[in-house]
């Protein structure tokens, strides 16, 4: 039958496309379901395009700094927000222009609408009702429309959306999310960012570097809570060097609006007060799944804190029915969407020697300014489990390649498990550190012990050396500190 598939996947973003793809390559016939744009989030409104923003704060930077390296740039140098805006926008258009390629590539139909489980195996695409907020490339010819679809096999990845407080809702004008974030209609002058995870610190460095008076409230002792206390501790130093004002164990209670501004009301943890009043708020407070209307009580898929609850291969308490992704529970990345949407695949085609996901080996990457990049253990849960450990530190301070970059404010953190040698954690900050926190990665999936990274070479000058000098340092064998 026409509308009869072996695989169909509710959603295009990131576990979604790449689960359709995988499902296709693998000789299944497949169908993507999509109510706004392909690509997801992800490429249309959160890690591509808030990475060209970034960029753009970053030659905006070292711009200011030239003379720094021994350069001289005439006349002052000033941000154009309607210009760094339209970048991100148009490289937001090109990946999603991009995902629809790959799915007429991969003979996959895309099917426009919102989808809804009926029956066990069974879809209704209606007419979407999400207004379109950005201009969407052209679909591609095989995308097909309304109707009743059937599957074998059928896999959400519907993704998440960002969590409002009562009483503190984003209304698109003076209280935003990403979304208004990321496309002002104006520069603010000044910016309150409740949340400190990693969208609140990635707006907050983002704006900050622009010229905007920046304060943080997060409610836990920290930034970033989850990563790792020590790493946490050196980038806060950074962002207060740079004038952010950060306030921990505080919360927003109340919220003011007046034409043009809110006033904040910030309760401390000693029970004091404080009102601040800025331009504009960013939520930044968490994402919840996006669960709602997908017919999930009609067939009784088991739900938990606004997630749908699955097995290390993504499957659902309903045979048949699965969930990868942002809609499947923390962590909420991008890479873990795409990793959880191969395993669930290719357990779907029968595939030998599939491993289901081991939550503890996706790296989480936060890229302000110093960057923040992990993998594992922190020391703090290491010592929770009652793990015998071995820590190692190395300074970009103490790396050539830093130094010359002009990139010397950082440092690698390394965790062995001291009875075998494992690497069971590894946290980093300063420059390139997401994309530094790879090595790890492999040698943590490989099973790599100390003595093997201690016997890797290291290309020199590269910031790389600090990943090897950490682990020396462990062992109290540290060449450069």
């Amino acid at each position: 039958m026409a509308n009869s598939y072996d695989v169909i996947v509710i959603g295009s973003g990131p576990g979604g496309y790449v689960a359709a793809i995988r499902a296709a390559q693998l000789g299944l016939k497949t169908a993507v379901v999509e109510r706004e744009h392909l690509a997801g989030i992800c490429s249309n409104w959160g890690c591509i395009p808030t990475k060209a923003l970034l960029r753009s704060a970053e030659v905006l930077h070292l711009a200011q700094h030239a003379k720094n390296y021994g350069l001289t740039v005439e006349g002052k140098v000033t941000p154009d927000l309607k210009a760094i805006v339209a970048r991100s926008r148009g490289i937001a258009e090109r990946m999603n222009g991009g995902v629809g390629f790959l799915m007429k590539k991969n003979k996959v139909d895309v099917i426009w609408g919102e989808a809804k489980l009926t029956k066990p195996n069974e879809i209704v695409v209606a007419k979407t009702s999400k207004a379109i907020v950005q201009p969407q490339a052209p679909l591609p010819k095989n995308t097909l429309g309304e109707g009743t679809y059937t599957a074998k096999h059928i896999i959400i990845a519907t993704g998440a959306r960002p969590r409002a407080l009562p009483g503190i809702e984003p209304d698109g004008k003076l209280i935003w999310t990403y979304f208004e974030a990321m496309n002002p209609d104006s520069m603010p002058k000044s910016l309150l960012v409740m949340g400190s995870g990693a969208i609140g610190i990635e707006f907050a460095s983002f704006y900050r570097t622009l010229g905007v008076d920046v304060t943080v409230v997060e409610l836990l002792p920290q930034v970033m809570p989850v990563e790792d206390a020590e790493i946490s501790a050196f980038a806060k130093k950074q962002f207060d060097k740079q004038g952010m004002k950060i306030f921990l164990d505080a919360k927003v209670t109340k919220v003011e609006k007046a034409a043009n501004s809110v006033t904040a009301h910030v309760e401390k943890k000693d029970g004091s007060v404080e009102k601040i009043t800025a331009d504009r708020l960013i939520s930044a407070v968490g994402v919840q799944g996006n669960i709602e209307n997908l017919g999930l009580e009609t067939l009784g898929v088991k739900t938990d804190r606004g997630c749908i609850v699955i097995d290390g291969y993504g499957r659902t308490n309903v045979p048949g029915v699965y969930a990868i992704g942002d809609v499947a529970g923390p962590p909420m990345l991008a890479h873990k969407a795409e990793h959880e949407a191969v395993i669930c695949v290719e357990k779907i085609a029968g595939l030998p020697h599939v491993h289901p996901m081991d939550t503890l080996k996706i790296p989480g990457c936060t890229y302000c300014n110093p960057q923040v990049a992990s993998v594992g253990l922190t020391e703090a849960k290491a010592k929770a489990e009652g793990r015998d450990i071995r820590v190692g530190r190395f300074p970009f301070v103490a790396n050539g390649k830093a130094i010359a970059l002009g990139e010397d404010q950082g440092m690698v953190k390394t965790i062995f498990d001291k009875k075998t040698g494992e690497l069971i954690g590894a946290h980093l900050v300063g420059a390139e550190v997401t994309e530094l926190i790879q090595g790890f990665v492999v040698a943590m999936n490989l099973e790599t012990t100390e003595e093997e990274l201690m016997h890797t070479i290291f290309p020199h000058p590269t910031i790389s050396e600090t990943l090897k000098e950490s682990v020396l340092d462990a062992y109290g064998r540290a060449l450069n500190a």
